[in-house]
């Protein structure tokens, strides 16, 4: 390739080298990028990342036929990147390919303009993938370096010296994150992700300029950058632990703004890219198994990771923490309930572990005692949901050194309400009383069916019938599921109710329940009645009133 030639504009074969070349320089340069990723995302792998996602997407172009069109080759790169996204930085990177595949357009010359529209799109594609854009980081990169090539495009006739400039700028863009980012300043690095982008566009923009792609060192080991030593960041800052990332192969007609809706509470950093056939979630979260429940309602995963970056961040600053060595928090919490929506309420009431159990499922004493034992809380609150369960649960303070404090809650609603009355800020013996006493307000009927003839609390019982059970009494019972739930309902309801919730188990149809629910409204309009999916097994419905 001739360097003193005016390039107007980069064809096929070209931008196959320039994409060859970004891999292996991005490869190589790994570790490098490694070492600059400290906080506050503290996976210690952007460089793996975001060269593994990008060296599996170049590795799918090499297999382009020699014809394929430039809008071929970047639509190829793009969709394969999605796949292969791992972490917070892969994803974005993904969206910043997807975002150039777009910008591009219909043409396929890609000439100054052309770049120029697809930098812009690469910005606007990588700020909508993420739910609270932070500045000093990959976006900023991006951003300052669209807004320089929309800016400055007229000045260019050579697509050539175009990229080149916007490099410059993408670097000086690098150099100003730790200004923006006060973390990446007290860590004396620049923003892992940033740097990334600046790696792979140096390496693309090395095969256009020379003509040859950047060689591939695969003995390179990981460099200490510029020797720095990295300080200690307190750990405590990191408010979601887990760094939870799969890929959804969509199969339900269930809509991903639903999905992202039902997730967004549950943490920060979250990316959840639709592409069609599959779909990218990458969250930080302190509940994976709630977003794992939530992505199953779309479809099968795969790629599926969990990370527990507090641990990884100290190792990354010399050693791995123990848990062990973590100094106990004062509160912690163990419930016993059954249903994947029994499960999640749960979790997002900040309990610590949930033992599967409940009716016809007795968790035993031991099971209680290592469940206790596995939370490095000093006070620990243990929610038996179930009157059977009560004193087992009562026996585990005597067998363990923690203390352990049972509120005797005989249904899942009163531990739902006894668990968010919780108060952080009082103590063990105020909130023993408080949220046993809120427990006691809540008043819970269960629909369930009769397994064999019987006669019960006055009523004849046929096997098959519907009952509605309140606290261990059949209170009523017939054939028709909507007579049984209405006479249930009407049971729990007095003038000082305020809320009915229901809960609809594994074995109740959706719709059926929202008709339910919808008739409750219309009879009770001065109660707000909330309908939730619970999952359990044995009950068809829980209705609770307070």
């Amino acid at each position: 390739m001739d360097n003193k030639s005016v390039i107007k504009t980069i064809g096929g074969n070209d931008l196959k080298l320039m994409i060859r070349s970004a891999s292996n320089n991005i490869l190589t340069r790994a570790g490098e990028v490694n070492d600059m990723n400290v906080f506050p995302v503290p996976d210690g792998d952007t460089g793996t990342n975001m060269s593994l996602t990008f060296s599996a997407a170049a590795e799918s172009v090499v297999g382009l036929d020699d014809d394929a069109s430039e809008a071929d080759i970047l639509e190829t790169l793009a969709r394969t990147a999605l796949r292969n996204a791992r972490g917070n930085s892969g994803v974005i990177l993904s969206q910043i390919l997807r975002g150039i595949k777009v910008g591009l357009g219909g043409t396929d010359s890609i000439d100054v303009s052309a770049v120029k529209r697809m930098a812009c799109s690469a910005r606007d594609t990588a700020y909508r993938a993420v739910m609270k854009p932070t500045e000093g980081t990959i976006l900023t990169v991006i951003r300052e370096m669209a807004e320089f090539a929309e800016q400055r495009f007229p000045e260019f006739e050579d697509v050539r010296e175009f990229l080149k400039a916007i490099l410059s700028e993408g670097e000086k863009s690098l150099e100003r994150t730790p200004d923006i980012l006060p973390v990446l300043k007290q860590a004396g690095v620049v923003d892992a992700g940033g740097c990334g982008v600046i790696v792979l566009l140096s390496g693309a923009v090395t095969a256009l300029e020379t003509g040859e792609a950047v060689a591939l060192d695969e003995s390179k080991k990981a460099e200490t950058a510029k020797g720095t030593e990295v300080e200690d960041i307190d750990t405590a800052n990191i408010k979601y632990s887990y760094c939870t990332e799969f890929i959804i192969n969509k199969s339900a007609a269930r809509s991903v703004t639903q999905f992202k809706a039902s997730i967004k509470p549950k943490g920060d950093c979250m990316l959840v890219i639709d592409d069609d056939e599959v779909v990218k979630v990458h969250i930080h979260t302190n509940h994976p198994g709630f977003v794992i429940e939530q992505a199953l309602k779309l479809g099968e995963l795969t790629n599926l990771k969990i990370d527990n970056m507090k641990y990884q961040h100290n190792e990354i600053i010399g050693g791995a923490a123990k848990p062990e060595a973590e100094p106990p928090k004062k509160y912690g919490f163990v419930v016993v309930c059954s249903g994947s929506g029994m499960n999640e309420l749960f979790e997002s009431l900040n309990c610590d572990v949930i033992v599967q159990g409940g009716q016809t499922m007795n968790p035993s004493t031991q099971e209680l005692l290592d469940a206790a034992e596995t939370i490095n809380a000093e006070n620990i609150f243990i929610l038996p949901n179930n009157k059977n369960i009560i004193m087992a649960a009562e026996q585990v303070d005597g067998l363990t050194d923690k203390h352990v404090i049972v509120i005797p809650t005989r249904n899942i609603p009163q531990g739902i309400t006894a668990l968010a009355s919780f108060d952080e800020g009082s103590s063990p013996e105020e909130n023993e009383v408080i949220m046993a006493e809120t427990a006691e307000m809540v008043k819970c009927g269960q629909i369930t069916y009769a397994a064999r003839d019987s006669e019960a609390d006055g009523l004849d019982i046929s096997e098959g019938d519907i009952m509605g059970v309140i606290e261990g009494k059949v209170k009523v019972c017939g054939s028709d599921m909507g007579d049984v739930f209405e006479s249930t309902a009407a049971e729990l309801v007095d003038n000082d109710c305020g809320v009915i919730s229901v809960y609809y188990g594994l074995d109740a149809d959706k719709d059926e329940a929202e008709r339910l629910a919808a008739a409750l409204e219309k009879k009770y309009p001065d109660l707000d009645v909330n309908l939730n999916y619970g999952g359990q097994s044995v009950y068809f419905y829980i209705i609770s009133a307070e």
